[in-house]
């Protein structure tokens, strides 16, 4: 018999037998590892533990404990739940059920909508097929002959799926008395899949289209132990302990009405308060770092949104209105004003840098299904800026922005993530305009002493881009910062300086945003603070309650100090107990309680009591304005 040569990562190499599989590799380490492994990658491609090895082959195994196990494992459990519906509810259609960075879904084509009880149907017999311990086999059929199978299945949307993909081949899985389109890879047998749970049930379009069908999509999440499974649901308690939707309405910041319209924030006093005191933050820093403010207009011609190329590339994300017979474009984006400020008079070299900042309101048409209280809306404002420099002073300007990124960040108590994505194949630019840009992203990124990672090809057709994904207290990522180059618009609009020679050059474009969306990261912020925002932050930092009605004139008297004095501060004096408004104020997650009480109006004090029932010394309250003035002052 022939054999092969294969080679393993320690840069050992093994001969097996020809037709050797990747369990035959394991099996050749040792017993253990052969009874560990769940997948293979053969040459860095991700492959079954049964599929065969070519001779020369670099292998890795993969258990459990590898990178890679995660998505392997819930890609399965979402095909032994699909498994499961389709045991239940013969009639069901199944669509498409991929891993996702949670866990993952499946969409079912159903009659009726599944109902918690039903959830629980569904995962009870996926523990039956899973203690079953189905094979889970690998085969590969023509393209013909798999929409022959699938048609004659009556399932239209996997015979969809495969008449759209043209390929001559396709492979699909099978495990028991089901069988589904798919690239795989997946785990050896159902019994691999031990700690799952369905956690919920929404609707979702197919394919995402509005105008095709509703379906039902159940989520789950699976992992490889029952610890780390207990680990994340108890996350996912917190998580919705702290949902920004919820807390919204208790602490009054915001709603939405239907009455309005679906992604519409309606932002109450102490929301907007909220917004104003971050957006007047935002406009100290970027003051501070040499940033000119700016103001575009809300609606730009259709003519300057066709020559940037929005309107072939982003028509369908766009509101257009008409002016006196003049098409115009609601803006999606900032940068279009900024670039006819750069353009309304001639520049020179020692102009540069010019940073233009907006805090734009933009309006973008999101599908309803995707749609997600204020992490994804319909109208949002950004902190936008443009910088316009020479090529020589881009690697000072990028690096600035990350350092710029970094203390934002730590004010907000936010570790992050550095993505750098690269040139894409298809593109517009030189080569020199691609590299240079690359490098400064990337001396940027490696100055920065913070790991970062690299997507090759993954970036715009018009640039390389940085993007920052802050971590919150549940370990959550938050796509947030970014740091684009643009080839295209200062081409498309002509923007030239004068350079030290006399000739004109086209500057290099970078658009970036610190914190992005304002109302998705005040999203964040809430969850992130579970509402008990710190108190530079808190739209009321303080509250001042009576005992009782006899110490009514003193406690005016404080409220209205602290207000001259700035604190954002609020009264309570109802004839009620005081436990009852203590109570109330640490709902509403005011920092300070200030108890007026017959021993505070004889010595002129306020005694704070912080919201966690820490109390503070005595003090007058000239004194305690000074010290939410130093808490503030520090982003305490």
């Amino acid at each position: 018999m022939s054999s092969i040569t294969i080679n393993l990562p320690d840069g050992s190499t093994r001969s097996l037998a020809s037709g050797a599989t990747v369990r035959d590799v394991a099996a050749s380490i040792g017993a253990g590892l052969a009874k560990a492994a769940i997948a293979g990658k053969i040459d860095g491609q991700l492959v079954d533990l049964y599929a065969p090895v070519p001779d020369g082959a670099k292998v890795e195994i993969v258990t459990e404990k590898s990178p890679e196990a995660l998505e392997i494992i819930r890609h399965s459990t979402s095909h032994l739940m699909a498994q499961a519906v389709k045991r239940l509810y013969p009639a069901a259609k199944v669509t498409i059920g991929p891993a996702i960075e949670s866990g993952f879904y499946y969409d079912f084509d159903v009659d009726h909508p599944f109902t918690p009880e039903e959830l629980e149907r569904i995962e009870a017999t996926m523990r039956e097929l899973a203690k079953a311990d189905l094979k889970i086999q690998r085969e590969e059929l023509s393209g013909n002959e798999a929409i022959e199978l699938f048609r004659q299945m009556g399932e239209e949307y996997k015979v969809e799926l495969i008449e759209d993909l043209g390929a001559e081949r396709v492979s699909l899985y099978r495990q028991g008395d089901f069988v589904d389109l798919c690239r795989g890879p997946h785990l050896p047998s159902t019994s691999w899949c031990k700690a799952f749970k369905l956690t919920s049930i929404a609707g979702a379009y197919w394919r995402g289209d509005e105008k095709r069908k509703m379906l039902q999509r159940v989520y789950g999440t699976a992992f490889s132990d029952k610890q780390s499974l207990d680990a994340y649901l108890e996350r996912l308690e917190e998580a919705k302990r702290r949902d920004h939707r919820k807390l919204g309405r208790e602490l009054d910041l915001f709603s939405f009405s239907d009455e309005v319209g679906a992604g519409f924030a309606i932002w109450h006093p102490k929301g907007a308060l909220l917004r104003t005191i971050l957006e007047d933050f935002e406009r100290k820093e970027h003051l501070r770092r040499g940033y000119d403010i700016v103001v575009g207009p809300q609606i730009l011609k259709t003519e300057l949104w066709q020559r940037s190329g929005h309107f072939d590339n982003y028509r369908e994300n766009m509101y257009f209105t008409e002016v006196d017979e003049q098409g115009f474009g609601i803006k999606p984006m900032n940068c279009l004003a900024h670039m006819m400020i750069y353009k309304s008079q001639l520049r020179s070299y020692r102009d540069l840098p010019l940073r233009f900042f907006e805090l734009g309101t933009v309006h973008r048409h999101e599908r309803a299904g995707v749609l997600h209280g204020l992490l994804r809306v319909r109208c949002f404002t950004q902190d936008d800026a443009h910088i316009l420099c020479t090529p020589e002073q881009l690697d000072a300007e990028i690096k600035g922005v990350i350092a710029f990124v970094s203390e934002v960040m730590g004010i907000f108590g936010f570790d992050f993530e550095m993505e750098l994505s690269t040139r894409p194949e298809k593109s517009i630019g030189s080569d020199a305009d691609w590299e240079r840009a690359t490098n400064a992203l990337l001396g940027a990124l490696k100055d920065s002493g913070r790991p970062y990672e690299i997507n090759e090809g993954d970036g715009a057709f018009y640039g390389p881009k940085i993007d920052i994904k802050l971590r919150d207290c549940l370990d959550r990522r938050w796509q947030c910062a970014t740091i684009q180059c643009d080839f295209t618009l200062p081409e498309r609009f002509d923007l030239t300086y004068v350079d030290s020679d006399g000739e004109k050059k086209r500057p290099v474009m970078v658009h970036r945003v610190i914190l992005g969306s304002i109302e998705r990261f005040i999203g964040v912020l809430i969850e992130h603070f579970a509402g008990n925002f710190p108190v530079w932050l808190s739209p009321v930092q303080a509250i001042v309650l009576t005992v009782t009605d006899n110490q009514q004139p003193y406690a005016q008297q404080v409220f209205d100090e602290l207000r001259m004095a700035g604190v954002r501060v609020q009264k309570d004096f109802r004839n009620e107990k005081l436990g009852f408004k203590i109570r109330e104020a640490q709902l509403q997650k005011i920092p300070y309680m200030l108890v007026i009480g017959d021993k505070e109006v004889q010595s002129g004090t306020v005694t704070p009591r912080f919201r966690d029932g820490e109390n503070l010394a005595s003090m007058s309250p000239a004194a305690f304005a000074e010290h939410v003035a130093r808490e503030a002052a520090q982003y305490r």
